[in-house]
């Protein structure tokens, strides 16, 4: 591996820990496709390196939101449960399944969360935020951009972790953390607030990222300098992305994003 792609590999690392941070989901769905389509790097050795770039962005973000009230620990570790097991569940069947078979499958991924994303900006979901009477697991924070406190409830927690195995599935498969499916989960199944999701998910996609990373290690997927380097730029980007995203209403960037999904969803067709 040359210094000039070692470097590009780890710009391309702190873009994806950006967005990563930014929301809470882990920054694989712009780094598994990098690695693969430029780099040429075979799909289940560039899954590998997002899951462990995924723990990293975990690693970095947790700390702060946890510290700043926005992590709902009682529900990431009720979701965590379900999601953990459809990590591992994920993990064997990726190692069981065709490269180009794991292409076709994250280029429809990608699209249908951008149009998740897209509707749920559409229609305001983020705005819709659970009363916290009456709800087993509650939690608050102080937004510094809104300039209030948001006190919310947790609702249909059962939905919440059928989808959380689903998203850990999709984690062990393809390397995305999952946060991408818990994310929109959390905040229109459980009525979270998108903030509180966004810093939640941050805190589970490490633990997910885990139970199936070791899966990838043990198939001998782990590529070490493309790995390395990944970490090294996700860390730098999960640490600006989380600055950012404290502060930041964030439409004008979700759009954006919704346009990249589509985008890479398209390149990954037809490469």
């Amino acid at each position: 591996m040359s210094p000039i792609a070692f470097l590009t590999v780890v710009l391309t690392g702190i873009v994806a820990g950006v967005l990563g941070a930014l929301f809470g989901i882990g920054g694989g769905i712009l780094l598994v496709p990098a690695l693969t389509i430029g780099f040429g790097l075979p799909m289940h050795q560039a899954v590998a390196a997002s899951l462990v770039s995924v723990i990293a962005t975990s690693s970095a973000t947790a700390a702060v939101y946890t510290d700043r009230g926005l992590c709902n620990i009682r529900l990431a570790m009720s979701l965590e449960v379900a999601t953990t097991m459809g990590a591992i569940a994920g993990g064997y069947t990726a190692a069981a399944l065709p490269a180009d078979t794991l292409r076709k499958i994250f280029a429809v991924f990608l699209a249908a969360m951008g149009f998740l994303m897209w509707w749920r900006a559409r229609n305001g979901i983020a705005e819709r935020i659970v009363e916290p009477n009456g709800s087993r697991i509650r939690g608050e924070y102080f937004d510094p951009a809104e300039q209030r406190t948001i006190r919310y409830g947790v609702r249909n927690l059962p939905g919440g972790m059928i989808v959380s195995f689903f998203a850990g599935n999709v984690s062990g498969l393809l390397g995305v953390g999952g946060g991408v499916i818990k994310v929109p989960a959390m905040t229109m199944i459980c009525g979270v607030p998108i903030k509180a999701a966004t810093a939640t998910s941050n805190l589970m996609i490490g633990v997910t990222a885990v139970a199936s990373a070791i899966i990838y290690f043990a198939q001998g997927f782990v590529q070490p300098y493309y790995t390395a380097a990944s970490v090294l730029g996700v860390l730098v980007g999960s640490v600006v992305g989380t600055r950012i995203g404290i502060r930041i209403r964030g439409r004008t960037v979700v759009l954006l994003f919704i346009v990249l999904l589509f985008v890479v969803a398209l390149r990954m067709v037809i490469t």
